[in-house]
């Protein structure tokens, strides 16, 4: 079956979502955005019209939302707002512990308690179980297991079998997930390290509130494109969230301005 007749079902099961939002996410960005945004809002009323099914009130206000202009961008929560998904599946995207950058770092931070800069498959597994029993619901350990399986597959974006920060943010709505504006001010590592022993003034190894702050002011000067410096005390609360008491270490800020060297 393809994406397109998916679209056409009352009830859409997990693995079936992925292959929805794998179709159309087809540059492999983690968004729908420009062309895929539209070419899928055609599809999906294409799909339901096929199946003699009209567009539920989440889809209509959906299309009215995206459908006539071309600079939409969603993520994969906003998709699982307005498709018929397992309910199971789709508490995941809805999780009130997540509706804030800040809420995020703080639950990144309980389940990579190696500290190793990732989640792998157990962790993400015990992540996820922790999201369902705080929602009360009670599922069986081979469809957590599946679900897990699916998450990893959906989220991973250089298949390494293991979530990343930037990774696992998109469980965040598009307008909560900071990490996107940081995207484009990622430093290489020889970089990173000069900043860090910069704005470490005091040389201690880790950069307390007021050196992140003095850090991001920086930035934002430097990149007012990708950084708004009026969303500079929502950036440093949600970076804060990655310390412990008070002392941001190299490893965790990396996280957040060190890119990845191939």
């Amino acid at each position: 079956m393809t994406a397109e007749t998916h679209l056409q079902g009352e009830q859409i099961t997990a693995a079936q979502f992925f292959e929805i939002w794998h179709h159309y996410d087809s540059d492999g960005n983690g968004f729908m955005d420009g062309k895929e945004l539209q070419n899928f809002i055609q599809e999906l009323q294409q799909a339901r019209k096929k199946a003699g099914l009209d567009l539920t009130p989440e889809m209509k206000a959906f299309v009215d939302q995206y459908g006539k202009t071309t600079d939409g961008k969603i993520g994969i929560v906003e998709l699982a707002q307005i498709l018929p998904t397992e309910e199971n599946f789709l508490l995941f995207f809805r999780c009130q512990q997540l509706k804030s950058s800040e809420d995020f770092m703080q639950t990144w931070r309980k389940y990579d308690s190696d500290h190793s800069g990732f989640i792998d498959s157990e962790e993400l597994k015990s992540f996820l179980k922790d999201l369902l029993q705080k929602a009360n619901k009670q599922i069986e350990d081979s469809k957590l297991t599946e679900y897990t399986e699916i998450m990893l597959r959906m989220f991973d974006a250089n298949n390494d079998g293991k979530l990343e920060l930037t990774e696992l943010a998109r469980l965040l709505p598009v307008q909560e997930n900071f990490l996107i504006k940081f995207q484009g001010v990622k430093m290489c590592a020889k970089e990173f390290n000069k900043a860090f022993e910069m704005y470490d003034q005091d040389g201690n190894g880790y950069i307390d509130e007021n050196e992140l702050d003095a850090l991001l002011k920086d930035l934002c000067e430097k990149n007012k494109k990708e950084l708004d410096i009026t969303n500079l005390a929502t950036y440093k609360k949600s970076i804060m969230a990655l310390s412990d008491g008070g002392k941001l270490y190299r490893a965790e800020l990396a996280l957040i301005l060190c890119a990845e060297e191939n």
